[in-house]
């Protein structure tokens, strides 16, 4: 299976940013962490960060005949990006939705998620650099066996 993860903007700085919402792992050690799983699993990752939507849509559907899959954190741009939800929709893949944080037990403005509606996504929140994994568990659930 081939997975498509994407961070959002301000995620490169995991590790010093608001520590005591992010927790102290960096980008770099999820991102290892991921890709080991996936290939000890046999699945192939490509991971990408950006802190500019245009690159972002740009990246779902330049990838959209490659991955089965797409992890993203959208950060903030999970409030109000309509653009990036429409590139979702528009590659028809499911989505694993990651976010450290719980978003709900926020501030009143990220209770609000544009990919919500969307027919295939799964939304793995609150549970620090867990919510990546368990994303990809998921992912890994939805392969399919190879015949032998």
């Amino acid at each position: 299976m081939n997975i498509l993860v994407l961070h959002g903007p301000n995620l490169s700085l995991l590790g010093e940013r608001e520590p005591h919402i992010y927790g102290t792992t960096t980008l770099a050690d999820i991102d290892k962490e991921l890709d080991r799983r996936a290939t000890e699993a046999g699945h192939d990752l490509k991971i990408y960060q950006s802190n500019w939507e245009g690159q972002l849509i740009d990246l779902i559907l330049d990838n959209r005949r490659w991955t089965d899959i797409i992890i993203f954190n959208p950060g903030a741009f999970t409030h109000y990006s309509y653009a990036l939800r429409d590139a979702i929709a528009a590659v028809n893949k499911p989505l694993m939705e990651v976010h450290l944080s719980d978003p709900t037990k926020r501030e009143e403005w990220r209770h609000k998620c544009v990919f919500e509606d969307l027919p295939d996504v799964q939304r793995f929140m609150g549970m620090g650099v867990n919510s990546y994994t368990a994303a990809l568990d998921a992912a890994f659930a939805r392969a399919v066996p190879s015949a032998a």
